[in-house]
């Protein structure tokens, strides 16, 4: 969109309703889309920021099957904490539904049927996984497997979280099933299906054509290498008892596919909006001169750039996002955060342990914001910034500019004299911010951004420090006065700036200066108007950041130090006994040792690494999903145990001829298991 919009809608990833939200959510979607609306807001445009609880979709039922609950229980629960946790954390969402809700239902039935009614889905009879014990078809997240493409034995049905490849169930090698363990059997079920590839051409055009400048480059890199793959028709139905039911005749025991829902809950959320404020949700959707933002993380790309685009094309009266500014991850004192190994800092948790330093948190995560690469969060870090930089540089300015106008002056501000040359250059600096902020913010860069929001509390304790009022003021009074109040504009002008980034210290210190009811705006600052009038009253002084003490870190420190316990003794646990086989099973293995003499990282593959092992029969290549354990140099010469008679496969288009035996430490890692090193390569182990 080259033009300027009428109005922005903004949208902000549905998290799903099955856990809490954490600061990897945070950092990857809610703070920078809270940014963006703020910053548009403070423009004076017209924005709606929507969002909702996805609350269908498999991990929802394995949750409630989990702890033993309905899953209406399971996103009642989570729904209400997510919801309150966002609402005390500042992230301004004009409406925030979920996907239960009956307008949502309504919306997405109706947007499928419409699609239906004119022709636009396949409707196929296909073979899917059926689970003998349980009774029932097995949705992506019901079936377990090893990954055809990295040797991933852990991986879901729909995609691999090792390597990150999306698949068919039934591509999964050695699959079974979640409910019941048991080898699940391929069973005729009929759906409906998006015919994604009758759209390929079009995508190509609009995305790697037409956003190639003004998209971010993991994003247009994800969308290129599933176009150049070749994009295939996705099923949009499933078939499961918890969603919303497919709304034709025929389709009984089968619901909306998650994917194809939980988008249309923007749009939803957006309804639901207008009905409440008395507005008219349609050009937020379907009004060219609207501007429609995804903000995501990259887990997410494939579904708001293919899917979600191809599902409004083929609808055909909506608009198709101008952006979709996905984040990378946010790792965790060095670790992937992990919800299942409680390997996390949980919102709501944060929010009672840190009581009014939300924007502590705020601050860090844009600081360490993954905008072009996967990011770590330390609690050092957290300590660090806030001491060193919120304490010292913008706290420390504004404390010194609210105690020396009580102190000199009542708390009133002063009436300047004749401008000397560093204050006319100090003003001209501070009126330049406003665009070099809105530039970046524009851009999608808030670490940028905030980075120059803290450069405008640096001016001002630069002017400060050069100017020295606390000597002055015994010797030229004027000059004092001059200095206050160019230092008290300063100040305003940064609690206009830091709104969206900061909107709790914004709006503690606009009472500090005694403007809570006076709604100054971005422009003026841009344009030099005076934000400080001499002769008006400012509030009394309080401190905006406080130290964090080292006491308080350490708790975190410990908190995760026993989550890492707990799951080490989870690991520890014996694995139990798999299912008798016979002498004949396993006489049929052929194990041997062998001796690695060269390896070498698979390109483009961070989980591999190609072997050539001698085999004492013959040198053969084996491509390993070791390399996230060891490079390839410590490995070379290494005595290893070797199932010699596997079927050979390719992965990443290198063929595999064999399988190294490998376990795991109490730390997750991966161990070799060791033949003596006397043993001469071919031996067999029987």
């Amino acid at each position: 969109m080259n033009h300027t919009p009428k109005r922005y809608t903004i949208t902000a990833a549905l998290p799903y309703t099955n856990g809490p939200v954490h600061i990897g959510h945070l950092a990857g979607v809610y703070v920078p889309a809270d940014i963006y609306a703020r910053y548009q807001r403070l423009q004076g445009k017209d924005v709606v920021f929507v969002c909702g609880s996805d609350e269908h979709g498999v991990p929802i039922t394995l949750k409630a099957k989990k702890e033993g609950i309905t899953p209406q229980q399971v996103v009642d629960k989570y729904h209400a904490i997510i919801k309150q946790s966002f609402e005390d954390f500042g992230i301004s969402f004009d409406n925030y539904s979920r996907t239960s809700a009956k307008v949502h239902h309504e919306t997405a039935s109706a947007f499928f049927k419409k699609l239906y009614d004119e022709g636009k889905f396949i409707e196929e009879v296909t073979e899917q996984l059926f689970d003998e014990e349980a009774q029932q078809f097995l949705a992506d997240r019901f079936v377990l497997g090893t990954c055809p493409k990295c040797g991933n034995e852990e991986s879901y049905g729909d995609q691999c979280e090792k390597c990150g490849t999306s698949h068919n169930a039934t591509d999964l090698i050695n699959p079974r099933s979640a409910i019941s363990g048991s080898k699940p059997v391929l069973k005729e079920t009929k759906h409906w299906f998006l015919p994604l590839d009758q759209y390929e051409a079009w995508l190509k055009e609009w995305i790697v054509v037409g956003h190639k400048n003004d998209w971010k480059t993991n994003v247009l890199g994800q969308c290129k290498s599933w176009i150049d793959d070749g994009l295939r028709p996705r099923a949009v139905t499933r078939d499961l008892d918890w969603g919303i039911p497919v709304p034709v005749d025929g389709a009984d025991g089968k619901v909306l596919y998650v994917w194809f829902d939980a988008p249309i809950g923007y749009i939803s959320a957006t309804k639901e909006w207008g009905e409440r404020e008395g507005k008219d949700w349609e050009p937020y959707w379907k009004d060219e001169d609207s501007k429609l933002l995804h903000f995501i993380g990259k887990d997410n790309i494939v579904f708001h750039c293919i899917i979600f685009p191809s599902m409004l094309k083929a609808e055909g009266s909506y608009i198709l996002p101008d952006n979709v500014p996905a984040n990378e991850f946010l790792n965790l004192e060095g670790n992937k955060i992990s919800t299942s190994k409680n390997w996390a800092v949980w919102l709501h948790e944060y929010l009672d342990e840190f009581p009014n330093q939300q924007d502590v948190l705020r601050y860090v995560l844009t600081a360490n914001a993954p905008e072009t690469k996967d990011n770590d969060f330390t609690w050092a870090d957290f300590q660090a910034r806030n001491n060193n930089e919120l304490v010292a540089v913008f706290g420390n300015f504004i404390n010194r500019v609210t105690v020396l106008t009580q102190k000199y002056y009542d708390g009133k501000v002063p009436q300047p004299g004749s401008l000397k040359e560093i204050d006319e250059q100090t003003l001209k600096e501070l009126r330049a911010y406003p665009e070099v902020i809105a530039s970046s913010i524009e851009k999608y860069r808030f670490r940028e951004a905030q980075g120059e929001l803290m450069n405008v509390a640096r001016l001002g304790n630069k002017y400060l420090a050069d100017e020295e009022p606390w000597k002055t003021i015994k010797t030229d009074e004027e000059r004092t006065q001059t200095v206050m109040y160019v230092a008290l504009q300063i100040a305003q002008a940064l609690a206009v700036l830091s709104e969206p980034f900061l909107p709790h210290t914004a709006a503690k210190l606009n009472a500090m200066l005694g403007h809570t009811s006076q709604n100054l705006t971005w422009s003026q600052v841009v344009d030099g108007k005076e934000l400080m009038v001499p002769g008006h009253s400012i509030g009394q002084n309080e401190l905006l950041f406080s130290k964090i003490e080292d006491e308080q870190i350490q708790q975190q420190l410990d908190k995760l130090a026993a989550s890492k316990k707990e799951n080490e003794a989870m690991n520890a646990t014996l694995t139990p006994q798999k299912e008798t086989i016979t002498f004949d099973d396993f006489s049929k293995l052929d194990l041997r040792v062998g001796t690695i003499i060269e390896a070498e990282k698979m390109p483009k593959a961070n989980k591999l690494l190609v072997l050539k092992v001698d085999t004492g029969l013959d040198v053969r290549t084996i491509v390993s999903g070791i390399a996230e354990s060891f490079s390839p140099e410590e490995i070379v010469g290494k005595k290893v145990t070797v199932l010699v008679n596997l079927a050979p496969r390719a992965l990443r288009g290198v063929e595999s001829q064999g399988m190294i035996l490998m376990t795991e430490n109490a730390d997750g890692k991966l161990v070799f298991v060791n033949p003596d090193d006397a043993v001469p390569s071919g031996s067999t182990i029987n």
